[in-house]
C-alpha cells in the first residue's frame, strides 16, 4: 500500500506541474496575449523552478525521507494554487509599471514559481524514500521520473484538449489546489501523523466546498463583462465598454459594435468595404477569421454570397448570441485556414485574410506557399485583402508581406490607417493580377457631404484616408515569407509589446479578470 500511495503521489505531483504551466497561458493571456514569449517565460519560470525543486527535495530527503516529507510540499502547492485568483489581481497592478516584458517575467514568478518549485521537490525525495539499497537507486529513479513524466503527458492531454474549454481556468486553477490537498492528506495518513492528517482533512473539506460552490462571479464583479468562455484555442470575452460591445481573443480586440444595429466600429472593417468596389457588382467571397462577423455582415448586406473559414466554433457561437450574426448570412467552416484552401476548390472573386490574432500572426498562412494556394482559389480578376497591424505604416512585415504577396500577384498596394504614420494601428493590404482602382467620384463619400450623420462622416473619414495614403511598400532588407523561414512570429511579439500598453492604458482591468 505504502507504494502504490507513493506513486501515486508522484504522478500527482508530475501531472499537477504541466497542468499548472500550461493554465498559466489562460491566466496571464488575457492581460499579455497567448504569444511566443509568454510561452518562453512560462518554460523558463518552469523549468527554474523545477530545478530548484529538484536541489531542495534531494537534500531534504538526505535528512531522512518519510511521507510526511512529502505531504508538506503538496500542501504548500495546493494552498498556493489555490490563492492564484486572488493574488493575480493586485499582481498584475503592481508589475504593470515593469514594461509588458518585465512584467510578464515577474508577474509568472511570483504565481508560478512557488508552487512549481514545492512539486519539483516530490520526485527526488520519492526516490529516496523508496530505495532502500544502494543497488536499487538506479531502477527507483528510472520508474519515479518515468511515472512523473507519463503523468506530465497525460496533464498536458487533459488541460488542453478538455479541462480547460470544458471547466474553465477559475475552476481548473480551484480544482488542482483541491487535489493537491487531497494528495498531502494521504501522504499524512500514510506516515500516520494523527493532527497533521486530521488538519489536512479540514484543509480538504474546505476547499473542496469552495471548489464545488465557487465561480468566477465570486471573484470578479463587472456587470459590463458579458461572457467568458474558454476554447481550445484561445479565451474569448465579450464586454460592454462605453455602450459598445467589444469581442476579446486573449485580451486583444477583434470586434467593436453598436449593440442592437451592430454598426461597426473597427476602423479596419470599415476599410474592408472598399474592396467591393473593385467589381461590377456582388460576387463570391471567402472570409478567413470570422472575429464578430461585422465583415461578413456587411458583404451579406451588399448581396454577396460568404463563406467564412473560422477555427474556432466557440468564436462562431459568439458571434451568433452577442453581435447579431444570421446562419443566413455566411457559411461557417470549422477548420483551419490553409487546410480550408488545399481541401476546398471553389474559386472567389474576393478573399479577405482576417485571422491574424491578438498577439501572433498565424505563420502558416502568410508563407510564399500559402499565397500561391491563395491564388488558385481566386477567380481571373479577383482580390485578395489582408488585415494586419503593425507599429508604423512602413513597418517591416508591412515590406515582408509586400514582397512575398508580391511573387504570385502583379498589383500590391497598401491602405493605411494609423495616424501620425509611425503609430500602432491597422493597415489592409490589397493584391491582384488587375490594377486596384475605381472611379472614386462615384464610390468615395467626401465627409462634407454627409456631416449631419456622425457615423456616415466617421466612416468616410475613414474609408478616404486609407484610399487617399494608399502606397506600396519597397522591399528594401525585409524577407520573403516562406514555410521554411518566416520570422514573422518575432515582429508579432514587438507589435504586441506596443498592443498591450495601448489597452492596458485604455481598458479596465476588470475586463481582462476572471
Amino acid at each position: 500500500m505504502r507504494h502504490a500511495a507513493l506513486y501515486l503521489i508522484v504522478f500527482s505531483g508530475g501531472a499537477s506541474v504541466l497542468a499548472i504551466e500550461i493554465l498559466g497561458t489562460r491566466i496571464l493571456g488575457p492581460f499579455y496575449g497567448v504569444s511566443l514569449f509568454l510561452w518562453s517565460a512560462l518554460i523558463t519560470i518552469t523549468l527554474a523552478a523545477l530545478s530548484v525543486g529538484y536541489v531542495l527535495g534531494g537534500r531534504l530527503a538526505d535528512k531522512g525521507p518519510s511521507f510526511r516529507g512529502l505531504a508538506w510540499p503538496l500542501l504548500g502547492a495546493g494552498l498556493w494554487t489555490l490563492a492564484l485568483p486572488w493574488l493575480k489581481y493586485p499582481l498584475l497592478g503592481a508589475t504593470e509599471s515593469f514594461g509588458l516584458r518585465g512584467a510578464v517575467l515577474a508577474t509568472s514568478m511570483v504565481l508560478f514559481f512557488p508552487p512549481l518549485t514545492l512539486l519539483g521537490m516530490i520526485s527526488p525525495y520519492a526516490i529516496r524514500l523508496k530505495a532502500v539499497k544502494l543497488t536499487e537507486v538506479g531502477r527507483t529513479a528510472g520508474d519515479i521520473y518515468a511515472i512523473s513524466t507519463v503523468a506530465s503527458v497525460v496533464a498536458a492531454l487533459l488541460t488542453g484538449f478538455y479541462l480547460i474549454p470544458n471547466f474553465g481556468v477559475f475552476r481548473l486553477t480551484l480544482g488542482i489546489g483541491f487535489f493537491l490537498l487531497l494528495i498531502s492528506f494521504i501522504a499524512f495518513a500514510s506516515d500516520k501523523a494523527k493532527f497533521a492528517t486530521a488538519a489536512s482533512l479540514v484543509l480538504v473539506l474546505v476547499s473542496g466546498w469552495g471548489f464545488a460552490t465557487a465561480s468566477p462571479e465570486r471573484v470578479r464583479t463587472d456587470e459590463n463583462l458579458l461572457a467568458i468562455e474558454q476554447s481550445p484555442y484561445a479565451e474569448l470575452r465579450v464586454v460592454e465598454w462605453e455602450d459598445n460591445r467589444v469581442l476579446l481573443i486573449d485580451g486583444g480586440g477583434h470586434t467593436v459594435v453598436e449593440p442592437g444595429t451592430w454598426k461597426t466600429l473597427y476602423p479596419y472593417a470599415v476599410v474592408m468595404d472598399l474592396n467591393k468596389h473593385f467589381f461590377d457588382g456582388p460576387g463570391d467571397m471567402l472570409l478567413l477569421g470570422l472575429g464578430g462577423g461585422s465583415v461578413a455582415k456587411s458583404y451579406y448586406k451588399s448581396g454577396w454570397e460568404v463563406d467564412v473559414v473560422e477555427i474556432d466554433a466557440a468564436i462562431t457561437r459568439i458571434a451568433k448570441k452577442y453581435f447579431g450574426l444570421e446562419d443566413k448570412e455566411a457559411t461557417v467552416y470549422h477548420e483551419d485556414a490553409r487546410q480550408y484552401l488545399v481541401t476546398h476548390e471553389k474559386q472567389y472573386d474576393l478573399i479577405i485574410m482576417d485571422a491574424f490574432g491578438s498577439s501572433s500572426i498565424p505563420f502558416h498562412i502568410v508563407t510564399k506557399e500559402a499565397f500561391a494556394l491563395v491564388k488558385s482559389r481566386l477567380k481571373p480578376g479577383g482580390v485578395l485583402a489582408i488585415n494586419y497591424e503593425a507599429v508604423g505604416w512602413l513597418d517591416v512585415i508591412t515590406r515582408s508581406l509586400t514582397a512575398t504577396v508580391g511573387v504570385h500577384f502583379k498589383n500590391v498596394t497598401t491602405l493605411p490607417l494609423a495616424e501620425p504614420p509611425d503609430n500602432l494601428g491597422n493597415l489592409v493590404l490589397l493584391a491582384s493580377d488587375r490594377a486596384l482602382e475605381f472611379d472614386e467620384g462615384e464610390h468615395l463619400v467626401r465627409p462634407r457631404l454627409v456631416m449631419d450623420d456622425a457615423y456616415a462622416h466617421w466612416m468616410a473619414m475613414t474609408r478616404n484616408h486609407a484610399w487617399d495614403n494608399r502606397f506600396t511598400a519597397e522591399r528594401g532588407d525585409a524577407p520573403i515569407l516562406t514555410d521554411d523561414l518566416n520570422p514573422s512570429s518575432l515582429w508579432a511579439e514587438r507589435i504586441n509589446l506596443v498592443a498591450r500598453r495601448v489597452l492596458h492604458d485604455s481598458f479596465e482591468w476588470s475586463h481582462l479578470s476572471w
